[in-house]
């Protein structure tokens, strides 16, 4: 005798992400197309999505686009009620050419991609200390490139400036200097069609966003340097890397370090990984030119500190270099231990970090509004 359960038919669902709309294929084992629907972006749209695919059978696994994005919210509601989710890229452009674009038909593409074993990666985990880096190292960034911007109207406001003004500031040598006597201009309001008075204003103005900006980005460096040295101890104390290379390098592992394979997943995910470009009788390696560039430019840095700080890493280049290799292959191979370094650091961290997340019993609600699941979860 069989259960019901048993008897349900295994179903792979696909997801094409959107801001306001996912779109979500259902298919059955045998690669069957079992319908397609559009769900709103809302907690009560994923629990509609969720129960729409579980009425087909029982679910096996959903493929994801945009797992990191649009689906952000998506991923985390359903790990919360226990499904597995899997990343998949978006659809090759043979099959485009093919079978054409639309959202059902990537949700389908998604979904086959899972059958035909090409869409294995696990997404990230973002409900952790991980995300909190990323998040204010996004507002981070976002705030430094507007202080460069401002920093190079002022340069520019100032050589436009009529000369009076012009002589006023030839005090200052630097630009940071200049932007502090700016910062103090008292201009008249009454007067602005005067280009003098104007340009006064205008240079105040800039000049008081760059210091704004300035207290901004203290501010962020002050939280992240909690964060981080909280999240990755060990990593945080080794030669070369600073608190923003550290939370680099976290973002790009993720909360969930372990769905990666080992430490060479790690040197391909930052661009690390030696590509082989044999032919004939020549054996090399080359550059790899993909991966997450940020955390590649990361590991460059810290390679450069350590060829002027590290003794041994000097006398490892000066040995490569007596070898032949050039200083584009020797930086190569050292980015590649110091991959293999950080990652082996960052998964202690991240594994302590995991420990010390308090346990919280929630009741989920699933499906039938009657039927609950008492779950336990960090």
């Amino acid at each position: 005798m069989h259960s019901m359960t048993q008897d349900k038919p295994l179903i792979v669902g696909g997801v094409d992400a959107h801001a306001d709309t996912h779109h979500i294929a259902a298919l059955d084992q045998r690669g069957a197309l079992l319908g397609t629907s559009s769900f709103p972006t809302t907690t009560p749209g994923y629990a509609q999505a969720l129960d729409w695919l579980s009425g087909f059978g029982e679910l096996d696994a959903i493929a994801v686009e945009s797992t990191g994005s649009y689906a952000a919210a998506l991923v985390r509601y359903l790990r919360q009620h226990g499904v597995t989710v899997v990343e998949v890229n978006q659809p090759h452009a043979h099959t485009r050419r093919r079978v054409g674009k639309s959202d059902p038909i990537d949700a389908e593409m998604a979904a086959r991609l899972f059958q035909a074993g090409k869409a294995k990666a696990v997404p990230k985990q973002t409900d952790g200390i991980v995300e909190s880096i990323r998040l204010l190292r996004v507002a981070r960034h976002s705030a430094v490139k507007s202080r460069s911007a401002a920093l190079v109207q002022v340069r520019d406001l100032i050589i436009t400036a009529p000369q009076e003004l012009r002589d006023q500031l030839c005090c200052r040598k630097t630009l940071r200097g200049k932007v502090t006597v700016c910062a103090r201009f008292r201009p008249s309001g009454r007067e602005l069609r005067s280009p003098s008075q104007a340009a006064k204003f205008a240079l105040r103005s800039t000049a008081q966003r760059v210091q704004a900006l300035d207290q901004e980005i203290g501010a962020l460096d002050r939280e992240l340097e909690q964060l981080v040295a909280a999240a990755a101890p060990r990593t945080v104390q080794l030669l070369g890397i600073s608190t923003g290379h550290a939370g680099q390098l976290l973002v790009t592992a993720g909360q969930n370090i372990e769905r990666l394979h080992g430490e060479s997943s790690f040197a391909m995910l930052c661009g690390a990984s030696p590509i082989p470009a044999s032919s004939g009788k020549t054996t090399r390696h080359r550059l790899n030119y993909g991966g997450d560039r940020q955390a590649n430019r990361a590991l460059h840095l810290i390679a450069v500190c350590r060829l002027r700080y590290c003794e041994r890493t000097r006398t490892y280049a000066k040995r490569r270099t007596a070898e032949g290799k050039t200083q584009r292959e020797i930086m190569r191979c050292l980015k590649r231990y110091i991959a293999r370094e950080v990652y082996n650091s960052l998964r202690a961290d991240l594994a302590d970090t995991a420990q010390q997340r308090p346990m919280v019993s929630t009741t989920i609600m699933c499906g039938n509004p009657g039927f609950a699941i008492n779950r336990t979860r960090t």
